[in-house]
């Protein structure tokens, strides 16, 4: 719209000249031209004064028709801008007006123009300085020292816990803001259709299995509820990507996406490789929906719920050879090895992998695993005495005792 106004002011004035020949009438000592200039230009800042959002940002335009007022040198005390998603280049001179660092923002715009890197301006926040030349400004933004950056990595298959810790770990918030504003899943848009279940059990709610793993460039002024409703919308976008819930009501039907995630989450807990998520999620979903006299108990058998209800009461977690077994089938809690059909909620937070395997998984008829060798690689077994030769493999290649 602004460049449209820029055009048609230029254009009247290129018309009124070939009308006239570029002529001025001696009777009239200068006031028309002079007239016509001022009262054009006085309808150009009200009109670009409304368009643009004030006066000032509109006195900044018509300055810009007259050349771009420019700073000179590189500027004075350091002052941070954010270059927003999706901005235009205009976008960006505008904000480095309005923090005082250009003169005009068309200034910006026309040192941009003649820079081809401008193009590959990214996102984020940069450290640049106050009343810099245009040139100097669209230099500094281009360096990449000064981007500020807070680049932070979560791993698949941390807990929640785990994630608020090294979240503090990297931003300072403590830990208890990251419990705080995880106890409302909803509000930071996890929707509600999420929490529910097939065989029509009360879901409580939880933040566990929506904390995306992935690497984020956090703002500088980041919060604990901002951080997470970013992994949040991390969760959602991959889920859709790979539209999750549309495959697992279509292929695994009678199961909804919740307990889906659950099951993504098992896998990514207990696959050594990436290459056996889906192996682990179908004997997953073997134990619960086909068992045998081997497997009789429509549960799931998993060592690794036992660890996360560990995990949750504060208790340090142990491998499968120090658990006892009161605490791998306490009747008292909720993630219980033996415990008919899902446990209450996901146990971790599954990467992409793990959900694709867990909404597709490999056909097979496996029921057992166990690791076989230093790159994590499982071997499945569909009966027990194969399980035992496998067990026995593990040994010599010294991955269990």
């Amino acid at each position: 719209m602004i460049d449209d106004l820029e055009l048609a002011f230029d254009e009247r004035g290129e018309k009124g000249q070939h009308r006239r020949g570029g002529a001025r009438d001696p009777n009239r000592k200068g006031k028309g031209g002079r007239g016509k200039t001022v009262v054009a230009l006085l309808l150009t800042f009200v009109l670009l004064g409304v368009l643009g959002g004030g006066v000032w940002y509109g006195f900044d335009r018509v300055q810009g028709l007259f050349g771009a007022p420019d700073y000179e040198g590189t500027g004075t005390e350091q002052v941070m801008i954010e270059v927003k998603d999706g901005d235009f280049l205009a976008d960006v001179g505008n904000t480095l007006l309005a923090a005082g660092v250009v003169k005009s923002g068309k200034a910006f715009v026309d040192a941009a123009d003649k820079n081809a890197a401008a193009k590959g301006l990214q996102p984020g926040f940069y450290q640049v300085r106050k009343q810099m030349s245009a040139e100097a400004a669209l230099a500094l933004l281009l360096d990449a020292k000064s981007k500020v950056t807070n680049k932070i990595t979560i791993p698949e298959g941390r807990t929640a816990k785990q994630v608020y810790k090294i979240l503090s770990e990297t931003t300072k918030i403590p830990v208890k803001d990251f419990e705080a504003a995880g106890k409302d899943p909803l509000k930071l848009g996890v929707p509600d259709y999420w929490f529910k279940r097939s065989e029509d059990k009360k879901v409580a709610p939880s933040i566990e299995g929506f904390l995306f793993p992935d690497t984020y460039d956090l703002p500088p002024n980041a919060t604990a509820e901002g951080i997470l409703k970013e992994m949040v919308q991390g969760f959602l976008t991959v889920a859709g990507q790979i539209k999750f819930t549309d495959v697992v009501q279509e292929k695994r039907g009678g199961i909804t996406p919740y307990e889906a995630l659950v099951v993504a989450s098992l896998a990514q807990a207990e696959a050594g490789n990436p290459d056996d998520l889906g192996k682990v999620a179908r004997v997953a979903y073997n134990r619960l929906f086909k068992p045998n006299g081997e497997v009789p108990c429509e549960c799931f058998e998993m060592d690794v719920t036992v660890n996360y209800w560990l995990e949750v009461q504060g208790k340090a977690t142990k491998t499968s050879d120090q658990m006892t077994q009161a605490e791998m089938d306490d009747p008292k809690n909720p993630y219980n090895r033996k415990l008919k059909g899902f446990i209450p909620t996901p146990i971790n937070n599954p990467g992409k992998l793990a959900m694709q395997g867990a909404m597709d998984p490999p056909p097979g008829d496996w029921y057992f695993f166990v690791a076989i060798d230093k790159q994590g690689h499982s071997a499945f077994a569909e009966t027990y005495n194969e399980q035992l030769r496998n067990e026995e493999k593990s040994r010599q290649a010294g991955i269990i005792s």
